[in-house]
């Protein structure tokens, strides 16, 4: 790699002016208020519970209490930590309206910051900070950010460049393969991958692959194993420090109708290729969006391509010309073509054989690693030489902040979606107050239940004699509600508090039958009535815990368990995290120099 001179101030500006760009780019949101994006909503939501658990002393909640009106789902097990437990911190330190925001706010910032890390190792500081803001401004990350308000897939700007930078980084060319491979970089390249798991599942499918495809070109383009060794030794590393989370989530998913998340037409690798368009008129939203992001990756694509063409025409991608080390910018400007055929029809055996490859849902995904390339390549393409006077740099900024502004204001334009009176920050508030509850996640339901069936309005427990009596009413597609006046329930009953994993209720029962509760089934729930265990109970289509009671005085208790697999992940994790400590003391020892 080239070593730029650098000053302190220097290496403070870079980051600050970052820092600026980010917050141009998240602008708007101040002016205008919050995009109500396609994932708006569920993160809000998560926000919300995460942040009661916390208040419960629940420090890794599972469950999800304000999903489906009430009757809760385990959430929290099958979505990654780091965001719901990032805007639960932001929740309680800011006001709720400003928490997406910030999140924005410092989603960009690090996928600037990240960029610019990796910009660093083959350009002089000046270039580096400007292809850090032009990685912040990319169409797909303004696209992510305001079109989707997908903030777990926004992490993914920061953490795939990490895996970049770690991967292609070599601080000892000189030494032998085994110090190569741990020359101080194995360790931190396993927490950008945890990071990259721990923040979005499909975001974690793509960091391994990437991992795994550049450490194979750098070792080919090398003739050495020391990246390939480092790779696998990050990722054994990476995966176990998030085995908290990936082991009950693999595990558990025979508990939930997970196949929600790719069987469903608009999600459905097949219907996603470039360009595509379809006669369903369910799909008609789909292609819509699926134009969007056509539009930005073929713009992506070929701003990356032509920047490319641009730097071998001014030979600065010889060897003569010490711009890029070969075994750097070789990896890199392989990601756009291999993007363009994953995108593309031709690629879907691959997709088929690769495995967990078609979790990903959407081909276009992908393109959130091509945010650093394609920042980097087009700034390395229009940045003036190191011997050119110093206004032309000047002015190539000026022209490029220009640009970045723009692309800013026409994000805003195209992809910033209003909030419907219900789904804005406020009405979402108070329905959280009220604990009237929100809509489920269909993907989390229990096998064979169906979420559309659980009306609103529940009481916490209600007695019947038949455990399949249907509750609440509702006309067409309208979600059914439940009332008293309907005279479903023979009595209602209340639970005692409001606890988020423990449900308790005390009540004289006047006659024996069952006490449907507004509490969704799950394995992990343990009933016990008069403080004995209850196992074989009744199911219902709409998922609800159906308890049998006898008339008389009854105690309730229904408590989550801490399953063997959940314990399971918690002893890898914390292995993990003693290895991983090990890795960088080793690190740092071959790291210092010897007489």
């Amino acid at each position: 790699m080239i070593s730029w001179k650098t000053t302190r101030w220097s290496l403070l500006t870079g980051p600050a002016l970052i820092l600026l760009a980010a917050a141009a780019a998240a602008a708007p949101l101040l002016l205008k208020g919050n995009s109500c994006g396609h994932d708006f909503d569920f993160h809000l939501v998560s926000w919300f519970d995460a942040l009661e658990s916390w208040r419960q002393g629940i420090v890794y909640p599972h469950w999800t209490p304000s999903a489906n009106f009430g009757a809760g789902e385990p959430r929290f097990l099958f979505y990654p930590p780091l965001t719901w437990m990032l805007g639960a911190a932001l929740g309680s330190a800011l006001p709720w309206p400003l928490v997406p925001i910030a999140l924005t706010f410092l989603m960009l910032a690090a996928t600037g910051l990240a960029t610019r890390a990796l910009a660093r190792q083959a350009l002089e500081e000046g270039a580096a900070t400007l292809a850090g803001c032009a990685a912040l401004f990319s169409g797909y990350a303004l696209f992510t950010a305001y079109e989707r308000s997908a903030f777990g897939e926004l992490t993914g700007g920061c953490w795939l460049t990490l895996v970049l930078v770690f991967i292609l980084r070599d601080r000892n060319p000189s030494g032998s393969a085994y110090k190569r491979a741990f020359d101080g970089s194995a360790a931190p390249l396993a927490l950008a991958l945890a990071g990259a798991w721990l923040s979005n599942a499909p975001l974690g499918v793509m960091a391994c692959y990437l991992l795994a495809a550049v450490a194979l070109a750098v070792a080919l383009l090398e003739r050495s194993w020391a990246p390939a060794i480092r790779a696998a030794v990050a990722a054994a590393m990476g995966v176990g420090l998030a085995a908290i989370y990936l082991v009950p989530a693999a595990w558990e998913q025979r508990w939930i109708d997970v196949r929600q998340a790719t069987d469903d037409p608009g999600e459905r690798i097949e219907n996603s290729w470039l360009f595509a368009r379809h006669a369903d008129p369910a799909l008609e939203f789909h292609d819509v969006v699926l134009k969007q992001v056509s539009i930005i990756a073929v713009s992506m694509i070929g701003i990356a391509l032509i920047g490319l063409i641009v730097l071998w025409l001014r030979g600065r991608l010889s060897a003569k010309y010490p711009f890029f080390a070969r075994r750097w910018w070789i990896p890199l400007a392989l990601i756009p073509p291999v993007l363009l055929f994953l995108l593309l029809p031709i690629s879907l055996p691959v997709w088929n054989l690769l495995p967990k490859l078609r979790f990903l849902q959407f081909p276009w995904r992908w393109l959130v690693a091509l945010e650093a390339p394609t920042a980097i390549f087009f700034v390395a393409a229009v940045w003036p030489g190191p011997s050119t006077r110093r206004w032309r740099r000047i002015f190539v900024a000026v022209l490029c902040a220009a640009v970045f502004l723009a692309a800013s204001v026409t994000a805003d334009k195209l992809f910033f979606q209003q909030c419907d009176e219900e789904d804005n920050v406020a009405a979402m508030m108070n329905v959280d107050r009220t604990g009237a509850g929100f809509a489920g996640t269909d993907e989390y339901e229990p096998l064979g239940a169906d979420n559309t069936l659980i009306p609103t309005g529940l009481p916490a427990a209600c007695l019947t004699a038949d455990p399949s009596t249907s509750l609440g009413e509702g006309a067409g597609d309208a979600v059914p509600a439940w009332a008293a006046s309907q005279g479903s329930c023979d009595a209602t009953f209340s639970a005692i508090g409001n606890l988020v994993e423990h449900f308790r209720l005390a009540a004289t029962i006047p006659h024996a039958g069952y006490l449907i509760l507004r509490l969704r089934s799950y394995p992990a729930w343990q009933v016990k009535v008069n403080g004995r265990p209850v196992s074989a109970l009744p199911r219902r289509e709409d998922g609800l815990i159906v308890v049998p009671v006898p008339q008389g005085p009854v105690e309730l208790a229904v408590d989550w368990t801490t399953t063997a697999d959940v314990i399971l992940g918690r002893w890898l994790s914390f292995i993990a995290v003693l290895l991983l400590t090990a890795l960088w003391l080793l690190e740092r020892r071959l790291r210092q120099p010897r007489l």
